[in-house]
């Protein structure tokens, strides 16, 4: 898929940028760089519509003058000595960052599975084989069912960066991705289920998320009629439910910067307990074949496997090194330092503190689907929800809609529910009562990183409306 020589191109890039920049008297400089490539095949209507593929990439500069950085991009070396002048130009009218400095060279330990060569010998033509099974696969499960939306995808990114303070590294990672939207149509009746699922290595023919689209366009027909209004209840959110609101909120409050500016509901309560006590949250880039898994962080810092929330206590953050710097220049803070957390959404942008693979646990274990709806007794099981972009990262206040909804009485799913609002406050929510499923499945994330998330159980601070 990528050329063989990607990554060596793109390091004699970096070093080329890296000598221009020594030229020109420059005392720090870090040059990134990327090329990824992909083949594509979407899906519509349960046929297959488009088959395409294609690649971008190019080298990013950062220069820093006495705390003041600029950056600038480009997509050649031939053309580095103008993206130089406008990156120094933008150091100069930009505000001084007391004492911020690059970050010095360390020893990074390797990480596992972050490529599959299966995937780079992937061929467009077995991606259209995939398709046909996943069409066949669902047809054969239920005669009514279709793919009406979504597709199937290989990729791989190769990536390098250099530094004036002795950072070289480079690397390749992969990806093969698949997110259907599955429909059945029948008796003037429409119910429909997306499910996704990405990874590092080659995915199966007829990945899981497949049957989970086609169990929740089954559950949600025939919906019953409630007559209840709004009420506070308990709600059962599957992985996919509940990982659109978390990663909204959650990396947002954990963020250095955002705690120690007062813009994260957990500010001022480092060492504090602001979870239930049975849940902790750990940020681990260091988990082979992690979906955003890295042996360093994007400005080349050894990536480290950070504790942010023990037994309910706040104990940790994250941050970047221009976001530490920052703050004690600002005199938020007397002292911080990187934790292995930048991060960049490509060589277009300078990095900012962000998570890798976050997991949300437990010391009490994982229950199955049937505990849960036990221990639930009264409530709803919500599988996906609209608008969580819209919950804010700030108060942790969400309002959302799903239309993939289940009615949950004595234990016993009684029938599904058309539409409901779905409304509450995510850190009061997992402050109270929360149980958590058995299974833990990776998701992606509005924010950075990918979230490892199992069924989550909030039995309280939350208000169900449905219509």
């Amino acid at each position: 898929m990528l050329p063989d020589d990607a990554i060596d191109r793109l390091s004699e890039g970096c070093q080329t940028i890296g000598k221009l920049c020594q030229s020109l008297g420059i005392q720090q400089w870090e040059v990134v760089a990327s090329q990824s490539y992909g083949h594509q095949i979407d899906i519509e209507g349960g046929k297959i519509t488009l088959a395409g593929g294609g690649g971008e990439g190019g080298f990013g500069i950062r220069v820093l003058d006495e705390g003041r950085f600029g950056y600038s991009y480009l997509v050649e070396p031939s053309s580095a000595e103008k993206a130089i002048s406008e990156a120094i130009s933008i150091a100069k009218i930009s505000p001084s960052i007391k004492d911020f400095v690059l970050p010095s060279n360390m020893p990074a330990n390797k990480v596992s599975g972050l490529s599959d060569s299966t995937i780079l010998s992937t061929q467009p033509d077995e991606l259209l084989e995939q398709a046909d099974m996943i069409i066949s696969h669902v047809s054969s499960q239920d005669s009514r069912a279709k793919v009406t939306g979504g597709g199937i995808g290989v990729g791989a990114t190769a990536t390098a960066i250099l530094t004036s303070e002795g950072i070289e590294s480079s690397g390749l990672s992969t990806s093969h991705g698949i997110g259907v939207q599955i429909s059945i149509e029948e008796d003037n009746e429409l119910t429909s289920s997306w499910q996704g699922e990405s990874s590092k290595s080659k995915l199966n023919d007829v990945p899981k998320c497949v049957d989970r689209a086609i169990d929740w366009a089954q559950k949600t027909r025939s919906p019953i009629k409630l007559d209840d209004g709004a009420v506070d209840a308990p709600v059962l959110l599957t992985s996919e439910g509940f990982s659109p609101l978390f990663s909204m909120v959650v990396p947002s409050a954990i963020k250095g910067e955002k705690l120690v500016r007062k813009e994260s509901f957990w500010s001022d309560k480092m060492e504090q307990i602001v979870m239930s006590k049975s849940l902790s949250i750990v940020d681990d880039p260091t988990l082979p074949g992690g979906k955003s898994s890295r042996s360093r962080d994007d400005e080349g810092v050894p990536a480290l496997k950070q504790q942010i929330i023990e037994s309910g206590r706040l104990v940790g953050s994250l941050w970047s090194t221009r976001d530490s710097y920052q703050q004690m220049s600002e005199g938020r803070i007397e002292f911080a330092k990187t934790t292995g957390s930048a991060v960049r959404s490509g060589h277009q942008s300078p990095p900012v503190s962000g998570c890798s693979n976050l997991f949300l646990t437990s010391s009490e274990g994982g229950n199955d689907y049937e505990k849960l709806l036990e221990i639930m007794d009264d409530g709803f099981v919500i599988n996906s929800v609209m608008g969580a972009h819209t919950a804010n990262p700030t108060s942790g206040d969400f309002s959302v809609t799903t239309s993939s909804i289940l009615r949950v009485e004595d234990g016993e799913v009684i029938g599904a529910v058309k539409q409901a609002g779905v409304s509450g406050n995510m850190a009061k929510s997992l402050a109270s009562r929360v149980h958590l499923g058995d299974e833990v499945r990776a998701q992606g994330s509005y924010t950075s990183g990918a979230m490892y998330l199992p069924n989550v159980l909030l039995m309280d601070e939350i208000r169900v409306n449905p219509v």
